[in-house]
């Protein structure tokens, strides 16, 4: 064979080949931090609701309420999806990637919901 006959591999450019390791223990710290997140942030979903309903029935202009709420959790989707879409976090294996999300999703609603669990209960 030949210098003009040889055939090269062509480069592959992109994440290096990884060997799924089996690691319950990631999956299942996600999904409790990823609960704990979605029960927190109904809870203040709830809250956030009832105010509006005793507010209307009261009289009261609640659509600003409505809108920072809304707001509030549009800007936080964004920033995990934001967060989700870097090169270095794409690159993760699947669930260690949620954990790393459910991690930075999980204190502030978590912190807000206790919170107002405690001054409402």
């Amino acid at each position: 064979m030949t210098t003009r006959t040889e055939t090269k591999r062509p480069v592959q450019w992109g994440p290096a080949p990884t060997t799924p390791a089996v690691r319950p223990g990631v999956a299942v710290a996600a999904a409790l931090l990823g609960a704990a997140t979605a029960m927190s942030v109904a809870w203040l979903t709830f809250l956030v609701w009832m105010i509006c309903v005793w507010g209307g029935s009261a009289g009261a202009a609640v659509g600003g309420i409505l809108a920072t709420y809304a707001a509030c959790l549009a800007g936080g989707a964004a920033l995990l999806v934001a967060l989700a879409f870097l090169p270095p976090v794409r690159r993760m294996a699947p669930p260690r990637r949620a954990l790393l999300l459910c991690a930075v999703a999980c204190p502030v609603p978590l912190t807000l919901a206790v919170v107002t669990l405690a001054g409402v209960g």
